[in-house]
Order: structure tokens, then sequence, then C-alpha cells
């Protein structure tokens, strides 16, 4: 097959649009996991369903596009991961610190389940894959070969917050802050590292570290139980309101400046 760069306009666009239905069906069949109790198989079934996707999307990219994927690197796979992780969990300690300072957020209480803990992280980990798969493996990524960087990183921002107006509590602004501190920020992690290890990494503790550490919604959902029981109070656009953090000018500001770090370190290099 021709390179991405080389394609006709009608046929890049029809291909993008393949590849994104395809892996949105993928992501769609994973989802259904949830549909198993919460338990150890759960968390075994999270965890396989995971590794199945980043397979799936090997094999894809290897036959749909006739090289292997560059972006799932295996000797990255540990650390490129590990500092997603803690990327995105540090992320959501400041942005809970601040609300804290500004009289936001109070805990109230502190203690989960082990296992309860263990299932929402193994959970988050088949959303993280999916959804990166989708945006930041398929749209980034074939914008960025064919018009750049800077569409590639619009284009895929705008989408990723546009996808979470469906969300519950979600209002236009909350998918537009999402576009500005999720979408940008994982888009310029990728461009970065060059893996889908790191957006993922970042994704997953995003979502489990607002959800089952502070006790937020996430995207609008209810997360289950958290590690920290809070009281979240306030302005919605300090707090986030019903949406959850994810809402609040904090963690927009916070995930603007991490993008901004991202995007000065391309283009220095």
């Amino acid at each position: 097959m021709a390179s991405i760069k080389e394609m006709s306009f009608w046929k890049w666009l029809g291909l993008l649009f393949s590849g994104f239905f395809l892996a949105g069906l993928l992501y769609g069949f994973a989802g259904l996991v949830d549909l198993v109790p919460r338990g150890w198989l759960f968390c075994l079934l999270c965890l396989a369903v995971s590794l199945a996707m980043l397979i799936l999307y090997a094999v894809f990219v290897r036959w749909f596009e006739s090289h292997p994927a560059m972006d799932l690197p295996l000797w990255k796979a540990g650390g490129d991961t590990g500092l997603g992780l803690g990327i995105g969990l540090g992320y959501f300690c400041v942005v809970t610190g601040v609300l804290a300072l500004a009289g936001a957020y109070k805990m109230t209480g502190f203690g989960a389940p082990a296992l309860e803990l263990l299932c929402s992280f193994c959970f988050f980990a088949v959303v993280a894959v999916g959804e990166e798969i989708m945006f930041r493996g398929v749209i980034f990524r074939w914008v960025d070969e064919k018009w750049g960087f800077v569409p590639a990183l619009l284009v895929s921002a705008l989408l990723f917050g546009l996808i979470h107006i469906t969300n519950p509590n979600a209002t236009l602004w909350s998918s537009v802050a999402i576009a500005i501190e999720a979408g940008l920020l994982l888009g310029a992690a990728y461009k970065w590292s060059g893996t889908l290890w790191l957006p993922i990494g970042i994704h997953w503790a995003w979502n489990f570290a607002q959800g089952n550490i502070f006790g937020f919604a996430v995207s609008g959902q209810e997360a289950g139980k958290s590690l920290v029981q809070a009281q979240v109070g306030g302005a919605d656009w300090l707090s986030g309101g019903a949406f959850g953090a994810e809402a609040s000018v904090v963690a927009v500001a916070a995930g603007l400046l991490l993008s901004a770090w991202f995007i000065y370190r391309i283009y220095r290099r």
C-alpha cells in the first residue's frame, strides 16, 4: 500500500474513517467486560481484553498498512507506561491539591476494599487502551503523517472532546475542557514519545486517580469506591460540578501547562 503521505485525499479519508470505525467497534466489544461481576475474574478479563486490543491493533496495522506498528515497541512498554502512570497520578494530585486549597475539595473519609480498587484499576486499562488506539493510534497518526503535527493535534483533541458530549452530566464546556486538557496533552505525549504506551499510561492513571483515589466523577460517571471520600463543592467552574474535576478550570490550566511542556520538547528536538 502507498504511504499515508502519498495517498490521494479521498482514499486517505476513506481509509481513515474505516480504521476509526473498526477501532471503535473493537472498543465497543471490549466494553462488554463491564457486564461481568466484579472480582478476580473481572480483573483478569480486563487485562486480557486490553492485551487483545493491542495485539489486534498491531495486526491491523501490519495487514492494513503493510508495516509493523511502530508505536508499540515492546522494549518501551514498561518504561513509557510507568512514566505515563506517574504523570497521570501527579496531574490529579496537583489538581486536587489546588481545589483543596481553594476550599472546593474536603476529605471526609479514607479507605476502600482493595479488590474493588483493583477492579476499577484494571477496567480503566480497557478504557485507556481502547480510546488511545482510536484517537492517537488512528486519528492522530493518520492526520499527522498526511498533514503534520499541528493539524493532527487539533483534530484529535477536538474529536476526543466532542465524543464526551454524550456522557452523563456533560455540557459544551466539559467537552471543550477535555479537548484542551486531555486531547492536547495525550496527543503531544504520543508525538513526543513516539509510542502509545505513554498516553495509555497517562489516560489510565488519569481516570483511576480522579475516580478511585480522590473520589471525583469520571467524565460525568461515578467510578465506584474511592480510596478517599470527599465533599466537592463550590462553583462548577472551579470544582467541575457533576461532570467531575475534568470540567474544572484548574484541570484545564494544568493540562495546558503540561501540554506546552511536551510541545516545547517536540519542537526543540
